[in-house]
């Protein structure tokens, strides 16, 4: 995992968001987006990091004080994440993954 994945490399926010203490080797290279925002940002975390955690940092950076965090999904490979307490290893994360956060529910559009 020497080399960075071409989806860090593609348009996103400036700057990489760090979900915990990732170091080493081990290090996955992930990109998250926010379908309602049409905005992206890099994120590095561990594969021994929740789903949770991620989807809570990438909150922070794309809606600062969200206040209901369990009002939106988080999506990979086209597939909501029911249980977000697991590992990204047991979710079957690889480096380089696209992760989508959503509203859970449509909003109405005014």
């Amino acid at each position: 995992m020497s080399a960075t994945p071409w989806v860090q490399q593609i348009r996103t926010r400036p700057g990489v968001i760090a979900v915990g203490a990732p170091s080493g080797d081990d290090v996955l290279h992930l990109r998250v987006q926010m379908a309602d925002a049409w905005d992206s940002t890099r994120m590095q975390a561990m594969p021994t990091d929740s789903v949770r955690a991620l989807k809570l940092n990438a909150l922070d950076a794309f809606a600062p004080g969200a206040l209901f965090p369990d009002d939106f999904m988080i999506k990979l490979r086209g597939h909501e994440i029911l249980d977000e307490s697991v590992s990204l290893a047991d979710a079957g994360v690889l480096d380089g993954s696209i992760f989508l956060v959503a509203h859970r529910y449509r909003r109405p559009v005014r």
